[in-house]
């Protein structure tokens, strides 16, 4: 069988055995091993640690302008100022929730994640910027520092070479995103590589929209060797999922000679006293793993084309700044319900958010003329004013909303998500419904992570535009794949996330001194 075969029969096993049905779920219950939780953090012990300022500048962009495609202003005066600001907005502790009953306090961040669990790290190769050593580092999350791994060494070009993007290889910032599977793993198990894909879409359009916000942009990089890149950065329990380059005015620079590579490495922290091992999400990364890089895909296989009865209104507007709307997004545990809802203004923005393209070698043709976006979405409509109640599909192209089922659904799409009563409570749900099979003809296997890095992309945006406008969202990646997939009456796709937004109930764990 050629290898190609196997990766897509590997990849279409794992997604079905990972579906939730009731047998599965009775079938295997989990009890959570919380002397053996691993540690969200990591750090690489004998690396040198760099503190990043405290006192950060910070973006003065309104968020929904940013997520609308407008570039913030430059604010930064050294290189440690710029990578403090973008990592505080983009990859940093937030706010610390404390258990009530035991006292236990633990950290929330900007970028969500499922279970709070956290399995991306953030690392960078830094080439030119004022004031800041060229080479290759790791973002340090638990004190806001940097640990230098190497110095000099020209690390950026050399994964932009790997990655076949030349045009990037003078790019003075390139992050590399990885995972560590086990964190998802030891409360999810077998379903926690899909986790993992996600948190890696919400890690990238949280440091994108930062670098926005700031004055630059990013491009996601895909197409690159997997065990090549994992080599270059030393990696051993992290798996490298995405590049993303940083470009722009944004950042301070100064004119430098290469410096030849010193490196330091470190040794990344023990998470777990014992790390259980999920074969099927081993397989299942290595099956979308790449042994040469892709090039990009030329002409992206046409999107999805058509026109319902409902025209997005006028978008609704706010004047939040990013800087503080990022800084207080939190995913909301449940919703009021009751008769609070949204306007259909406000429903029109999230759409559009939703819609913007992205920037990534896997969407397609570079030049930005063609988008290879593999989403769908399906609204479960509960409270949304001047609209009735019912089940709505979203067609981008053409701005409209198409009405597929009538009626109430909140007891549905509580049911559909695993009886998560927010799912219900929300003023709107949405399904997001992957086109697998287009994913799978533009980029073979591979495919399948970035279906998920678009659903994590796309909820990140709901995440911050919700914030933005005055209400809140959480991202529920359980639900029941296959009721739902009848119950849309969906053709073709597979359902890869759900994502509520409304108004939020209260968390009392919240640490106000830091929120």
């Amino acid at each position: 069988m050629p290898p190609s075969d196997h990766a897509l029969k590997t990849v279409a096993a794992y997604h079905e055995a990972t579906k939730h049905t009731l047998e599965r779920l009775y079938a295997r219950p989990h009890t959570l091993d919380w002397a053996n939780m691993p540690s969200p953090f990591r750090h690489y012990e004998g690396a040198p640690v760099l503190d990043l300022p405290a006192d950060c500048p910070e973006p003065a962009a309104p968020a929904l302008a940013v997520l609308s495609g407008v570039s913030g202003e430059a604010v930064a005066k050294d290189g440690a100022g710029f990578l403090s600001s973008l990592l505080y907005h983009g990859a940093a502790i937030s706010a610390t929730k404390v258990v009530p009953s035991t006292g236990y306090r633990y950290a929330l961040r900007v970028n969500p994640s499922s279970g709070n669990l956290h399995p991306t790290e953030f690392h960078f190769a830094a080439r030119g910027l004022a004031g800041w050593d060229d080479g290759l580092y790791h973002y340090r999350c638990s004190s806001h520092m940097a640990g230098q791994r190497m110095r000099g060494g020209e690390m950026g070009r050399k994964l932009a070479e790997l990655a076949m993007a030349p045009w990037l290889r003078d790019a003075p910032l390139v992050f590399v995103l990885t995972s560590i599977a086990w964190r998802e793993a030891w409360k999810y198990r077998e379903r926690a590589y899909r986790y993992c894909l996600h948190d890696i879409g919400h890690a990238w359009e949280s440091l994108a929209l930062a670098a926005r916000a700031l004055g630059c942009e990013a491009f996601a990089l895909g197409h690159f060797p997997d065990a090549e890149v994992a080599r270059l950065l030393g990696l051993e329990d992290e798996w490298p999922m995405l590049l993303a380059a940083i470009q722009g005015s944004g950042i301070p620079l100064e004119a430098r000679p290469a410096e030849a590579g010193k490196w330091f490495g470190g040794v990344g922290n023990r998470l777990s006293g014992e790390q259980v091992e999920y074969p099927m999400i081993g397989e299942a990364h290595r099956a979308t793993s790449l042994e040469a890089p892709l090039a990009p895909v030329a002409q992206p296989a046409p999107g999805d084309d058509g026109e319902g009865e409902y025209a997005l209104a006028p978008l609704a507007t706010s004047e939040s700044p990013f800087a503080a709307v990022v800084r207080h997004r939190r995913s909301a545990l449940d919703f009021r319900g009751g008769l609070e809802s949204i306007s259909y203004e406000q429903l029109s923005k999230l759409l559009s958010t939703a819609a913007r393209p992205f920037h990534a070698d896997f969407e397609g043709d570079l030049s930005g003329g063609a988008s290879a976006r593999y989403l769908r979405l399906y609204l479960y409509i509960h409270r949304v004013s001047g609209m009735n109640p019912g089940i709505y599909r979203y067609w981008p192209e053409s701005d409209t909303l198409e009405c597929v089922r009538q009626g109430d659904q909140r007891v549905m799409a509580a049911g559909l998500s695993l009886g998560q009563h927010l799912a219900g409570n929300s003023c709107v749900t949405f399904s997001m419904v992957a086109n697998l099979e287009r994913a799978i003809r533009d980029h073979g296997a591979r495919g399948y992570r970035y279906v998920f890095f678009e659903a994590g992309c796309t909820g990140q945006r709901l995440y911050v535009a919700s914030e933005a406008m005055g209400f809140r969202s959480t991202g529920i990646g359980a639900f029941y794949d296959d009721q739902v997939h009848r119950y849309l009456d969906l053709e073709e796709g597979q359902v890869v996330y759900h994502f509520a937004c409304g108004h939020a109930v209260e968390d009392p764990r919240l640490d106000a001194a830091g929120a």
